[in-house]
């Protein structure tokens, strides 16, 4: 009888356990949210094309600066570009950082318009819309990085 009755304290103890830490569960923010990104680029190449910029996540009431930085190949021209858009799958704002991958071909003359998914490592999917300025052909691989500042 008394291993009966500790066998159901233990049960009892394991499931009070199991509903305290889905009630804690429940409160802690563990859903990815998305954020506001606003990014300028400028991108000039021959064959090899670079480009570089700056931006800002608006991310849970803050703004937050970011570097941008990027390689293609494959690239004749010179443009820039004013893109907005949001940033998924965010859990933090150190989240939007990394290397975001995209292949394809384009081909840009003055005010043509761009759209834009990519992903990074994390997780964190991009979703960019704006005006670009200048001419540009692009086929081949690029890729952008956006850090912190």
């Amino acid at each position: 009888m008394a291993m009966s009755g500790l066998t159901k304290l233990t049960k009892l103890m394991a499931a009070f356990a199991a509903v305290i830490s889905i009630m804690f569960a429940a409160t802690t923010p563990s859903q990815a949210q998305s954020g506001t990104v606003r990014i300028n680029v400028v991108k000039a190449g021959f064959i090899v094309g670079a480009g570089g910029g700056s931006g800002t996540l608006t991310f849970r009431g803050h703004t937050y600066p970011l570097t941008i930085g990027g390689l293609s190949l494959g690239t004749l021209g010179v443009s820039s570009a004013s893109l907005v858009g949001t940033a998924s799958n965010l859990h933090r704002a150190s989240d939007i950082a990394g290397t975001y991958g995209a292949a394809g071909a384009g081909l840009a003359f003055v005010g043509g318009g761009q759209v834009a998914t990519l992903q990074n490592q994390r997780g964190v999917v991009l979703t960019l819309r704006g005006a670009q300025v200048g001419f540009q052909a692009t086929l081949g691989v690029g890729g952008m990085t956006i850090a912190l500042r």
